[in-house]
């Protein structure tokens, strides 16, 4: 037997009964189609999450007080532990020294706390950052409307404010035309004076939700720290995007003269952006494994439906497996017959599958940007293939046995079963 002749004879066998071939059929569709979506869903938050970290710049870094493993100052809690030297206003105006940091070119120091805005009955508690003029430029903010905070704000501590374009619409209902409005923040008034672009969540939360007034203003009235000039955060950009390795030294050994700390012991931790996106490009890739290793087991519950259904058409067909074999069919032959119609099963459910996993990506990115959120599932290749081969597989390994008990069958016992 010839395998076109197979196909044939597969296509028919299956055509005879389209109830039960259509039903183990769905059963690759669904595994297919959720392996498909679920990756596509994982690789779509992989690049939304990556995308939102490096439209900051590649060429940015951070320092946070306290080492990179020792709580309570670990990155990102902006407090130092209880024998780590806090980072001040002097070690960032140190960092400026282009001799003894060649590879830095813009330094801002910021502090940051939680506060509640408020406006005509109006309120939202969002997070304060006090900034320097060059925070604009280093974490690469556009503003919508206004201006950014300027050293007339800084050397007046003057009370203004640049609201972010959710914390604006929590309190005006709107993004737009806020600029000259007076909000209070804990109870003290400021006058908005810009809004920024919206950006969507990053490293330290969403930056849209968030309101950035005057260091020296937030300093003395409402981000008070137990050290004099103590900041939580101290934001680098590099020269370039080559230039970071280089840059992260120069203010790893300023920082380290400056605290004296002993050899390997460092109270402060250097984050570049590279950091950040190779933690959550681990994190995003073990969810993505993870979401289609559960995708997966419908496809094994495929499998089964397909070794089930094969079973009971061997046993269906023995009088027509003794009769082939009596006639002289060999045993390849009707081991090739069965292969070719468990593995047409799991083909035509792969390529259905590959279509409906393609509209589960389509109808979930359709619904992420109606309610707002910057994500798009990406069905990738890799995934298509990962998909169709193991399905594939699946309904060559799933064949084997049934089609094995078919070709083992005596012709006479065959054409004596009733």
């Amino acid at each position: 037997m010839s395998f076109t002749q197979a196909i044939f004879e597969a296509l028919e066998s299956l055509n005879g009964n389209k109830m039960r071939s259509g039903l183990t059929v769905l059963g690759i569709v669904i595994g297919v189609a959720a392996v498909i979506a679920m990756l596509a869903v994982g690789n779509g938050a992989q690049a939304s999450i990556t995308g939102s970290i490096s439209s900051i710049g590649t060429n940015l870094l951070f320092v946070f007080s306290g080492s990179a493993d020792g709580p309570p100052g670990g990155p990102g809690s902006g407090r130092s532990g209880n024998n780590d030297r806090p980072l001040t206003l002097s070690d960032a105006d140190a960092l400026k020294d282009p001799f003894a940091a060649p590879s830095v070119e813009l330094v801002a120091p910021a502090i940051q706390g939680n506060g509640t805005l408020t406006f005509a009955g109006e309120n939202s508690t969002t997070t304060i950052s006090g900034v320097t003029p060059d925070y604009a430029i280093v974490r690469n903010m556009e503003l919508a409307e206004g201006e950014f905070i300027n050293q007339e704000h800084i050397l007046g501590r003057m009370s203004v404010v640049i609201l972010g374009p959710e914390s604006a619409i929590a309190i005006f209902g709107h993004a737009d035309g806020v600029v000259g409005e007076t909000i209070r923040i804990e109870g003290q008034p400021f006058r908005v004076i810009g809004v920024t672009v919206a950006k969507g969540g990053g490293a330290f939360g969403s930056e849209d939700n968030a309101a950035y007034i005057p260091f020296t203003t937030a300093q003395a009235r409402l981000i008070k720290r137990g050290v004099r000039d103590e900041v939580d955060v101290i934001f680098i950009q590099a020269v370039s995007a080559e230039a970071v390795p280089s840059a992260s030294e120069e203010v790893s050994n300023i920082i380290r003269q400056r605290h004296r700390t002993p050899i390997g012991i460092d109270d402060f931790t250097v984050f570049t952006q590279q950091d950040f996106l190779s933690t959550f490009a681990t994190i995003t890739g073990v969810l993505t494994i993870f979401l289609g290793g559960i995708a997966g087991i419908s496809l094994l519950v495929g499998g089964i439906g397909i070794m089930n259904i094969m079973l009971v058409s061997v046993t269906e067909r023995t009088r027509e497996i003794g009769l082939r074999k009596a006639l002289g069919a060999r045993k390849k032959d009707i081991l090739l017959q069965f292969l070719t119609e468990s593995s047409l099963l799991s083909l035509i459910g792969g390529v259905i599958g590959i279509m409906f996993g393609w509209l589960i990506a389509f109808v979930v990115g359709k619904v992420a940007t109606a309610t707002g959120n910057n994500f798009t599932p990406i069905v990738g290749t890799d995934a298509i293939i990962l998909s169709t081969s193991f399905s594939a597989i699946i309904g060559l390994f799933f064949g084997i046995y049934p089609a094995s008990r078919a070709a083992n069958l005596e012709p006479v016992e065959a054409l004596r079963y009733e």
